[in-house]
């Protein structure tokens, strides 16, 4: 699949998969100065780039392994959704949950995305719905373990 893409910002780089069989491809900051992510607190970072997606596919933006696991940083709204007829600029909302400030450099690969096929749906109300074994059982019904 072909993704059009348009350059925002005379610094974006164009998003890459970093190995061959990688589901999915890094976005990187474009910024004109570094943004400073304190614990706690979340930044909106932009990426200088926008896309077309095809009707039927959308992009979810997650966190990088690394930065989670080694910074705490993760997307805050994760997955986050790029809808087929967004054309804005792609940002990513980074939130620090961990001890230490980060810094995010323009350059620096913020999150990754992923294409995915999904279906669009209808509604219809019905009476009742069909039985199920679960039923209404909330949370954690299922146990933990």
């Amino acid at each position: 699949m072909k993704i059009s893409y348009k350059l925002l910002n005379e610094r974006a780089i164009i998003p890459q998969y970093q190995t061959k069989e990688a589901a999915g491809f890094d976005l990187h900051a474009c910024i004109d100065a570094p943004i400073i992510i304190e614990p706690g607190k979340r930044e909106l970072v932009p990426t200088g780039i926008a896309i077309e997606l095809p009707p039927g596919y959308e992009g979810q933006i997650r966190s990088r392994s690394g930065l989670a696991l080694n910074h705490g940083v993760v997307v805050l709204n994760s997955p986050g959704t790029i809808d087929s007829d967004y054309r804005g600029e792609l940002k990513v909302i980074l939130i620090n949950h961990g001890e230490e400030a980060l810094r995010v450099d323009n350059g620096d690969r913020i999150a990754q995305m992923i294409i995915a096929r999904h279906e669009t749906v209808t509604f219809d109300e019905v009476a009742e719905l069909g039985r199920s074994e679960r039923g209404e059982k909330r949370f954690g019904s299922t146990g933990v373990k």
